[in-house]
């Protein structure tokens, strides 16, 4: 290696934007005898190690930092208020902290992925979407019927309502596109944008995947377990996780009719499931008053907390924050996931309101509650991501921007074949024979293609069909001497009851023997 390279301070960066371990891949490129694929997996590799050079490079161009707070001698994190916070921020910083008092909670709320929307839903019917930093109204609506979750779709210009029968799917003005009907008394709305799948879980225990590009109901899974209320997806494999009344989380793929894993997590029915970016670590909640984080690649948990009241909202911000919400009371826990935590990060009290639902805003320092008595928003420093990547997700984008990223987005879009629970399982090389490759190859496309038989059947139905006829006239040329020895008996029988019943015919018969069963002698 040359001193250039030895100095070169991006490639201590390599390794975090690197795809797997070169090193195995060099191995196994040489074992390969055909020249031609040799090449093509090497020209690859050279590309991908080009691609993390490059993404490492650009973390000079990256000059924003995130801060915590930082105490000083005695004092506590947790000690500080939203009103002290105020006095210390800047104009700007300020203005993202507010309450709407409303009055047809309990609220649940939704945010985009640029953090620049947000949707709120009230269970009695209030429904409204907005530009939560400019203080522009889009659409509000009165529903004048229950309505249970809220989620926006692939960007700000439409969005789902879970209402009290059916899903139905609104504009950004408010003007109703839609009625899913296959979504009957739903509970809980999620959507992977990768995807472009609306999924849905309720009171008939149904969880239910629906294409909203195409409309088609791609996968419809009976979990089995009762009503559900508790749903959340893993940002990094689009596995969905439910949390059922009996303890137990499940992990679900449009793939499989039945549960990927099927872990039991609680003592009482489950509250509230937050996973993090990363994907790797899970944050579950019960009625039995546990808040418990676990480790999803192994499924053991690492820490156990008790909360005063059993937790009824969970949400697990961009820099690895946790937001814990039980009656009226939200706590802030820093490195949770990391090590077991004494005191946490922040407090807040929203006073005579009980928490409904809690999510971290991506890319700003800022928490938004839905509670009993409306929304609100409270500032939680180092809790966004500081440096966002506009082609993913562009809290500055324009409208043209917008248009064109949708576009991109549903040219890009993933299959629902693809989701598996391990992100590193497509792309990888089936080492199998090729002999058992072609044969799985075969029984795959003869399982796809069915091949109907050109035998001859005979479809006799009723007693008088040909081949009945046939199988009776046989049955009766078959001498069985057991069966003519049992038919002589039976009619030997037949006369000797016969005889009795008659008895003496030299008898004269009279007016009464009409009585005893004899029979008049004819002449």
């Amino acid at each position: 290696m040359s001193e250039k390279k030895k100095k070169d301070p991006v490639l201590a960066l390599v390794p975090k934007y690197a795809r797997g371990d070169s090193n195995k891949a060099v191995e196994g490129i040489n074992k390969l005898k055909d020249r031609k694929l040799k090449g093509t997996i090497k020209r690859r590799e050279k590309t991908y190690k080009e691609a993390a050079y490059k993404a490492a490079s650009s973390e000079i161009l990256l000059t924003e930092e995130g801060g915590f707070l930082e105490p000083e001698g005695i004092e506590k994190t947790y000690q500080l208020s939203q009103r002290s916070l105020a006095k210390e921020v800047d104009v700007a910083t300020s203005h993202k902290m507010f309450n709407l008092d409303l009055k047809f909670g309990p609220y649940a709320l939704n945010y985009t992925r640029n953090g620049r929307h947000l949707l709120i839903g009230g269970r009695k019917g209030h429904v409204a979407a907005f530009d939560w930093q400019a203080g522009r109204l889009g659409c509000e609506l009165q529903l004048r019927e229950t309505v249970r979750d809220v989620t926006w779709l692939h960007n700000e210009t439409m969005f789902a309502v879970a209402q009290k029968k059916y899903v139905y799917i609104y504009d950004k003005q408010g003007t109703e596109i839609h009625c899913l009907r296959n979504h009957i008394e739903v509970n809980k709305l999620d959507f992977l944008p990768y995807h472009f799948l609306l999924t849905s879980v309720g009171n008939s225990g149904f969880l239910k995947y629906q294409d909203t590009s195409t409309g088609n109901v791609v996968a419809e899974h009976r979990t089995k377990l009762g009503k559900c209320d508790v749903m959340t997806q893993n940002p990094a494999t689009a596995i969905m996780h439910l949390g059922h009344g009996n303890g137990t989380v499940t992990l679900w793929s449009p793939n499989m009719s039945t549960p990927l894993v099927k872990m039991q997590c609680h003592r009482g029915p489950v509250t509230s499931i937050a996973i993090g970016h990363s994907g790797q670590y899970m944050a579950t909640a019960g009625l039995d008053g546990q808040l418990k984080l676990w480790d999803l690649r192994s499924y053991k948990p690492m820490q156990e907390y008790y909360t005063p009241t059993p937790a009824s909202s969970l949400s697990v911000s961009q820099r690895g924050l946790l937001a814990v919400g039980f009656g009226p009371h939200v706590s802030i826990w820093k490195d949770p996931f990391k090590t077991k935590q004494t005191s946490p990060y922040m407090n807040h009290l929203q006073a005579g309101s009980a928490i409904q639902d809690v999510e971290f805003v991506p890319f700003e320092d800022v928490l938004g509650l839905g509670h009993r008595g409306g929304i609100s928003s409270i500032i939680v420093p180092g809790a966004g991501e500081a440096n966002f990547d506009a082609l993913e997700a562009n809290p500055f984008q324009t409208k043209k921007q917008r248009q064109e990223m949708e576009v991109h987005s549903l040219l890009e879009k993933i299959q629902p074949e693809m989701i598996t629970l391990d992100v590193n399982h497509v792309g990888q090389m089936d080492k199998a024979p090729i002999q058992v490759l072609n044969k799985e190859k075969k029984e795959a496309w003869a399982a796809a293609h069915p091949v109907e038989s050109t035998e001859l059947k005979f479809r006799a139905r009723g007693k008088n069909s040909s081949s009945r006829r046939h199988l009776r006239k046989k049955a009766k040329n078959i001498v069985d001497q057991k069966k003519v020895d049992l038919l002589e008996r039976i009619e030997k029988d037949k006369k000797e009851r016969a005889k009795k019943r008659a008895g003496n015919p030299d008898e004269p018969v009279t007016a009464l023997d009409r009585f005893t069963g004899k029979r008049r002698k004819m002449d």
